[in-house]
């Protein structure tokens, strides 16, 4: 096992440095003149007039809106570290890393992410776009008709910056340091008015190198529980990072009411890494098929779309919305690797190239009125079509002397896929009294996908869900801060083109635990009901409690199998029969001088969720479904100082692990994850602050591990990986 990486130089000097930095500034708020009292009065009022609506209080449909300025807060250069600490949302993967975002604690798809209220393009990565480009993030626990009801565990809505209020110029530089790798980051934001005319620009820049080694410890076990083999690969991954993001918006006022904007994404990255392999045999006689591979990977993505909206407000009260949006995806990978037989002879020599386009086209439209009164009714619709071409083609070469038998293989895979999808809608919002609100939606959505290629037949998969969808907020009577949500609604999860195409993948050394993968053109779309219940009670300053519940019933739960196929292991996805799953979250925000007005003014925040499921055709225990969270939480606390122009804060996060059935033979365990971030933010003037963070503090070893039963007995692989913590400091200017 790897030793735990040390707290890097940069952050004990850091942390050593707080305090001085701290005694400069206050020396220079004492410099300060003091705020005259008229000065106080209005600041009051401005905030009183920006916060007079809360969505998530009195919208009827459930939602946690996070603010740009909780976006910013934290210093976090990725939308996972902000998601994070929201209650009942995870990230996979290993800690500090980022990873694919989950709710409910479920695994990678039940989850939908959209981007400006459209499913995010294939191959789109939340990653790549900077916080500041966004201007609010909506989690919705329960799905709406409006959005994609592919939403089992509820929806993400990433809103980009989209009105222009004033003039802007803003530059942020910062630097960060991951276990000695020096990285940076730079954003900028531009902004302006000119009659009728509104602009907007940003943009930002990363880049970054990265160290990740890692442990790969495989065991076989006899029926008798003795262990028969032992063997362990010292795994290494150097890399360089570089990214660049834009995105320019113009709003056009053609008259009253009647807006034009055109918003683009622009991202490109170039990612680079050399990942070497050796395995050491500790116990037993049976060697891994390759002791030792090299493998060098180079890789280039670019990433754009395109959105032209228009917005009309007609007589009545009426609105209408419709927009149309482009996008475009291109990634070329060259993966040259060099595998070893036992006594490191060279035995393959491999090039495997690919060159990935997708394209498509999208378009919604909402026409919304107030035709009875106390209602809002809307329909709409929304449609998409992409396409997606893909060639891989891998190249080897036998290099083991005869009589060694040939083991070389050359693919040609070359494939297209077209996906289409077409969603009509209507929903009303009912105010039915002073206390009580309704909301009602039906949705219809229909998907095909259909795929060519070489080496398999030709896939036609349509699917389409009805999604009856009900909502409803209840005041309490004869109280201003309690209320109580329920929600049903009808959801679905479509199954992607990699999960469909039965296409296969090889892995370096074919086993029960490190199978091929391959598409299974047969699957069925999963299905859902769904239900929702909360309580809420609002407190002084911004404060809440809230306890909530769900319940799903998920036909043809989708999950991977392993089977021998050809004398090799071949994992695909199948439908696995129903899986039933149920939890419980506690969310608390608490202003400590809500309850004592002389107290400092910090802010303890804390949640904690708890998820079970079942599925029944997986015998128990431990039969969750395969990825679930049951555990997970974060309390953190944030604290503006009174005297000094400083706000710091920090806060944990916990996921829970163990152990998981995932079929009759398939096993898996993961150790719990643990986080712990800190931040600090130190305003010079009213346009120069200094921000600092350090993210994943506790830089916990990551262990999981896959297992498989066969006749002979019981197969293991657990992967530990280090981790390390990263201190950054961000400068940001305003002109």
């Amino acid at each position: 096992m790897k030793p735990i990486a040390r707290p890097s130089p940069a952050l004990l000097r850091l942390l050593a440095a707080t305090p001085a930095l701290l005694g400069v500034l206050h020396a220079h708020a004492a410099d300060q003149p003091a705020a005259k009292k008229e000065d106080k009065i209005q600041q009051v009022e401005i905030k009183g007039a920006a916060t007079a609506y809360d969505a998530r209080r009195n919208d009827t449909a459930t939602k946690i809106v996070v603010t740009q300025e909780e976006i910013l807060k934290s210093g976090d250069t990725t939308i996972g570290d902000v998601l994070k600490r929201l209650p009942g949302v995870t990230i996979g993967g290993v800690q500090g890393r980022g990873g694919d975002i989950r709710m409910r604690g479920l695994g990678a798809g039940y989850t939908q992410i959209l981007l400006n209220g459209e499913p995010a393009p294939p191959g789109f990565s939340l990653d790549s776009i900077a916080p500041d480009m966004i201007e609010r993030i909506e989690v919705m626990r329960a799905a709406t008709a409006e959005f994609s009801t592919q939403a089992i565990a509820g929806g993400i809505n990433i809103v980009l910056k989209r009105a222009v209020q004033t003039a802007q110029r803003e530059l942020k530089v910062g630097l960060q340091d991951d276990n000695g790798k020096i990285g940076t980051n730079t954003n900028f934001q531009l902004s302006d008015k000119s009659g009728i005319m509104s602009y907007a620009i940003g943009g930002n820049f990363t880049y970054g190198k990265f160290n990740r080694p890692s442990e790969l410890v495989q065991e076989e076990f006899n029926l008798a529980g003795k262990r028969t083999q032992l063997r362990s690969a010292d795994q290494t991954n150097l890399g360089v990072f570089k990214g660049l993001g834009l995105s320019p918006r113009v709003n056009v006022n053609l008259g009253p009411g009647d807006i034009v904007t055109w918003q683009s994404f622009i991202n490109a990255n170039q990612f680079r890494t050399t990942v070497t392999e050796r395995f050491t045999q500790q116990e037993g006689e049976r060697l891994a098929r390759y002791v030792g591979t090299d493998l060098g990977v180079r890789s280039d993505f670019v990433m754009a779309r395109s959105d032209l909206t228009w917005t009309r407000k007609l007589d009545a009260g009426a609105k209408l919305e419709i927009k149309g949006g482009v996008n475009y995806n291109k990634r070329d990978t060259d993966a040259p690797s060099l595998q070893y037989a036992p006594g490191m002879q060279s035995a393959i020599d491999r090039l495997v190239t690919s060159a990935l386009t997708e394209k498509g086209y999208s378009s919604t439209g909402k026409y919304a009125t107030p035709i009875i009164e106390h209602h809002a009714l809307a329909i709409g619709w929304d449609l998409g079509w992409s396409t997606r071409d893909e060639d891989r083609i891998q190249r080897e070469t036998d290099l083991l002397p005869p009589p060694a038998p040939p083991q070389a293989q050359n693919l040609n895979q070359v494939y297209s896929a077209d996906i289409k999808r077409l969603a009509l809608y209507a929903q009303d919002e009912w105010q039915v009294t002073e206390r009580w609100s309704v909301y009602l939606g039906m949705r219809w959505e229909g998907i095909e996908t259909t795929s060519e290629g070489t080496g398999y037949a030709a896939v036609d998969s349509k699917s389409s869900v009805f999604s009856p969808l009900f909502q409803t907020l209840w005041k309490l009577p004869d109280t201003k801060n309690d209320q109580v949500r329920l929600g049903l609604s009808r959801t679905y999860k479509a199954p992607g083109v990699n999960q469909l195409i039965p296409r296969r993948f090889a892995s370096n050394n074919n086993s029960s635990t490190s199978p091929d993968s391959s598409g299974n053109p047969q699957l069925k779309p999963e299905l859902a009901w769904g239900l929702d219940l909360a309580y809420e009670h609002y407190l002084p300053a911004g404060g809440l409690l809230t306890a909530s519940t769900y319940l799903r019933r998920i036909d043809n739960s989708i999950r991977n199998r392993v089977d021998l196929i050809d004398r090799l292991w071949v994992s695909r996805p199948v439908n696995a029969g129903t899986a039933n799953t149920h939890g419980i979250e506690l969310e608390a925000k608490l202003p400590l001088r809500s309850l004592y007005p002389a107290a400092p003014a910090i802010e303890v925040r804390a949640n904690i969720a708890r998820n079970w499921s079942t599925l029944d055709t997986v015998p128990g225990p431990n039969n969750r479904l395969d990825g679930q969270t049951p555990v997970s939480g974060t309390v953190g606390f944030d604290y503006k100082m009174d005297s000094l122009p400083v706000t710091t804060g920090a806060s944990f996060s916990f996921q829970s692990g163990g152990p998981v059935r995932v079929s009759d033979k398939q096993f898996a365990w993961s150790a719990p994850k643990r986080t712990l971030d800190w931040y600090g933010l130190m305003k010079f003037s009213p346009k120069t602050q200094l921000r600092l963070s350090a993210s994943n503090l506790l830089h916990q070893t990551n262990v999981a591990q896959n297992a498989f039963m066969t006749p002979d007995g019981l197969h293991a692989d657990t992967t530990l990986t280090p981790t390390t913590a990263v201190v950054r400091a961000l400068l940001e200017m305003k002109f």
